[in-house]
């Protein structure tokens, strides 16, 4: 693992600890000065998105064989080919939850699926071998041709949930079950599907969200998908948090720029209106500000 000084510290001492779906310690190598990494056959890229160039340059000139991002929003994909060429990246999505703890554990909370596929909808063995590797490692990981319409679905999903989790700081099932919140939530999801479908996306309902479905039928249609999957949520997964809320509460710096903002900015190059994500995208960033002038 390549890391930054303080985690590579804890798991040279502890080992890379899992606790939650699966248990197990063990030892990794680690590494925190990115001039030591020479290469890898897969490198998996799983920082938060605002240091993910500052994370990628020192690799530039590695020996790698193919490179996958896990990270949230839609640039991802675009920053990995600026810097190890389009032949190298996979597209990816992570359809799974996960905390870090403070002492150095990583709680697993939702196995959901891993989807790997090339960009160029394709289907070849890349994305189908190492999706089998990691799925026999215990992730749920599975190839898919149509990983780009992955992509947009999660994103429309996240997009949503990442608004109304740093805005209510509730668990995620209680705002989708919450009428009020529920309906701005599907009010959020459609604008972002008018996006996809001005990109020329068809969207799924293979994600955290059935975004699909959400973008169909009246608005009390939809909330009533939010509703049923709250409820299983409640049943399932009741301490489910968005890892922006875990960022928020922890002090971190939130995931905007390259999630929301790059959205706020698609939008504004078609001239296609996007009035509720543009005004929280803004909250956000001042949410966002405020903390850190407090700190």
């Amino acid at each position: 693992m390549l890391a930054r000084p303080g985690r590579a510290h804890n798991i040279e001492q502890h080992g890379l600890r899992i606790r939650g779906l699966s248990e197990f310690s063990q030892a990794v190598e680690v590494i925190s000065d990115p001039s030591r990494f020479k290469g890898a056959g897969t490198l998996i890229v799983a920082t938060k998105t605002h240091a993910t160039m500052s994370a990628l340059e020192p690799l530039r000139h590695s020996d790698i064989d193919i490179a996958f991002s896990m990270q949230n929003g839609l640039m991802k994909n675009d920053q990995l080919i600026s810097v190890l060429g389009r032949d190298r990246v996979l597209g990816s999505l992570a359809d799974a939850s996960g905390e870090l703890l403070a002492s150095g554990e990583v709680l697993f909370t939702r196995n959901g699926c891993l989807y790997l596929g090339e960009l160029d909808g394709s289907g070849g063995t890349r994305a189908g071998h190492t999706a089998a590797t990691i799925h026999q490692a215990g992730v749920h990981a599975s190839a898919v041709a149509d990983i780009l319409s992955l992509e947009w679905s999660k994103f429309t999903s996240w997009a949503g949930l990442m608004v109304l989790s740093v805005t209510t700081r509730a668990n995620s099932w209680k705002y989708l079950v919450e009428p009020d919140a529920a309906r701005v939530l599907v009010r959020l999801v459609r604008e972002v599907v008018a996006l996809a479908a001005a990109r020329g996306i068809a969207l799924s309902d293979r994600s955290t969200l059935p975004v699909a479905s959400l973008g169909m039928g009246t608005e009390d249609e939809a909330i009533t998908l939010l509703h049923e999957l709250g409820e299983r949520m409640r049943v399932n997964a009741p301490e489910h948090r968005m890892s922006t809320l875990q960022d928020l509460l922890a002090g971190r710096a939130l995931e905007v720029e390259e999630t929301l903002g790059y959205a706020v900015q698609q939008a504004r190059a078609i001239a296609l209106p996007m009035p509720l994500l543009d005004a929280f995208y803004h909250l956000i960033s001042g949410i966002d500000a405020i903390q850190h002038r407090a700190r």
